[in-house]
């Protein structure tokens, strides 16, 4: 007789607020660069996308909703995409705390969420593409 299987525990959220992006993108890469060097207080930890760990640390986030725009997973379990992650990044960082103020002016984010998805969609061809098409949009 099969034993029934005990469900597995949802992963328990991050230690550090967790910034997820596409690690094959030269224009993401370049931003996660920048992030890096201000976050002086090491409250951020950045993962691509593409890392096997992040299915298993992750599994509620596919892949093709990371490809569309950054997640940032923080310390509670809670996720922020696209725009929404910006804002809260801008919350966290001191050095982006400028940026705070016309992000959260109220009723703005339909706004930063366009212009988001926009720069999302051509992030490829703004970093100028790369030589061996790996990292083509799906």
């Amino acid at each position: 007789m099969a034993q029934a299987q005990t469900p597995s525990a949802p992963p328990s959220p991050p230690p550090r607020d967790t910034v997820l992006y596409d690690g094959n993108c030269r224009f993401c890469r370049g931003q996660i660069s920048i992030l890096r060097r201000l976050d002086l207080a090491g409250r951020l930890e950045f993962t691509s996308l593409h890392d096997p760990r992040v299915s298993e640390a992750f599994p509620g986030l596919s892949r093709e909703e990371m490809m569309e725009e950054m997640v940032v997973v923080d310390t509670r379990g809670r996720e922020w995409r696209g725009a929404a992650a910006v804002r809260y990044l801008s919350r966290r960082l001191v050095a982006l705390w400028p940026l705070a103020v016309p992000l959260h002016v109220p009723g703005s984010m339909p706004l930063w969420a366009a212009v988001y998805r926009l720069v999302a969609r051509n992030r490829y061809r703004i970093s100028g593409g790369c030589a061996d098409g790996s990292c083509r949009l799906p």
